[in-house]
């Protein structure tokens, strides 16, 4: 989960890991949280009256809260910026939920919000008159060679960063090419429209 966001073009969008940033402080804070909420309960006192429980509640609760401010800008100040430069966003249909079911993988996928991300994208194109198409999951962007069309299918292992197309010779970085593939696909499925397709993402 090194990058959050790879266009057609090149251009690239660093996953911006706010959680992990903050991630051991919040660990420590919420640890001494637990205490506190033990020592409450040993002395029989109620959590809305302990103080020092109540101090170290909002102490976690406002990490959690430069957590979710730094992620939600990051999303925002992105969306924007594909939105207004690109007349036409082609993005792939990911099963998150799905995703998530990788045990290695769930928590970055958590973290970045392409849910989320995807939500402001709809609504920022249609605030700015710009057209998202979604390319449907069965779509075998990362396989696919963007130059000759041959798919290589040991492409869909994740280690595999680069390859060579057994077809054409042409080299690929695996998220440049998938990007490349998307936006094909999306002036393919836009043919039929009025559409443009300058400036596609």
């Amino acid at each position: 989960m090194k990058n959050f966001a790879i266009l057609s073009d090149g251009t690239v969008y660093k996953n911006d890991r706010h959680f992990r940033t903050l991630e051991k402080k919040l660990a420590r804070e919420q640890r001494k949280l637990s205490r506190r909420q033990l020592i409450a309960m040993n002395k029989k006192i109620k959590l809305s009256e302990s103080k020092n429980y109540q101090k170290q509640k909002r102490k976690v609760a406002r990490i959690h809260e430069k957590i979710a401010n730094k992620r939600n800008d990051f999303l925002h100040k992105v969306s924007t910026e594909i939105v207004k430069n690109h007349d036409v966003i082609g993005i792939e249909t990911l099963q998150v939920k799905n995703m998530r079911q990788n045990r290695k993988l769930s928590k970055a996928i958590s973290e970045v919000s392409w849910s989320e991300f995807f939500r402001l994208l709809e609504y920022k194109a249609d605030w700015y008159g710009k057209t998202v198409v979604k390319v449907g999951k069965a779509f075998a962007s990362s396989q696919l060679c963007s130059s000759c069309g041959h798919q290589h299918k040991d492409v869909k292992h994740l280690g595999l960063r680069e390859w060579t197309c057994p077809g054409c010779g042409v080299h690929h970085d695996r998220d440049v090419n998938a990007g490349l593939n998307l936006k094909q696909e999306a002036e393919r499925i836009l043919a039929s429209s009025t559409v443009g397709t300058t400036g596609l993402a």
